[in-house]
C-alpha cells in the first residue's frame, strides 16, 4: 500500500509538470514495484490516470493552456480504439504486450529527443494570459 501512495503521489507531481501519466508512469511502477502483470498494470492504470488528469486538465485550463476542442475530439475517438485494444490485448501473449510498451515509449523519446519539428496551428499562437496570473 505504501508504494501505491509513493507511485500516486509521485505520477501526480510528474503529471503536473510534464504533462504525462497513465502509460507512461503508472504502468511500468505498478509491474517493477507492485508486481502486477502487464496487462493488469495497463488497466489498472486506466482507472487510476482519471483524476489525476482531470486535476491537470482544470489546472492548465485556468493558465490558458487546454485546447478543448483538440481534446474532446482526441476523447470522443479514443473510446472505440479503448474498446478495440482491449478486445486485441486479451488475445496476446503478456510478453509481446511488453515489447510493444517499451518500444512504443523508445520511439517516443527518440523523437522528442531528436527534435521533431513541430507546427503551431495559426489560432493557437498568441501571447496568451499573463504568465504570472492564473486565467479566470
Amino acid at each position: 500500500m505504501i508504494a501505491a501512495v509513493v507511485i500516486g503521489a509521485f505520477a501526480g507531481v510528474l503529471a503536473g509538470l510534464l504533462g504525462v501519466g497513465g502509460g507512461v508512469l503508472f504502468v511500468p511502477a505498478l509491474t517493477v514495484f507492485l508486481g502486477l502483470g502487464q496487462v493488469e498494470a495497463e488497466a489498472t492504470s486506466l482507472l487510476a490516470i482519471m483524476p489525476m488528469a482531470l486535476v491537470g486538465a482544470w489546472r492548465q485550463h485556468r493558465y490558458g493552456n487546454l485546447r478543448a476542442h483538440d481534446a474532446v475530439v482526441l476523447g470522443a475517438l479514443s473510446v472505440p480504439g479503448a474498446v478495440a485494444g482491449v478486445s486485441i490485448v486479451e488475445v496476446l501473449p503478456e510478453r509481446l504486450v511488453q515489447i510493444a510498451f517499451a518500444g512504443l515509449m523508445l520511439l517516443i523519446a527518440w523523437r522528442m529527443v531528436r527534435g521533431a519539428p513541430r507546427e503551431e496551428p495559426e489560432a493557437a499562437v498568441s501571447e496568451g494570459p499573463d504568465p504570472g496570473r492564473p486565467a479566470s
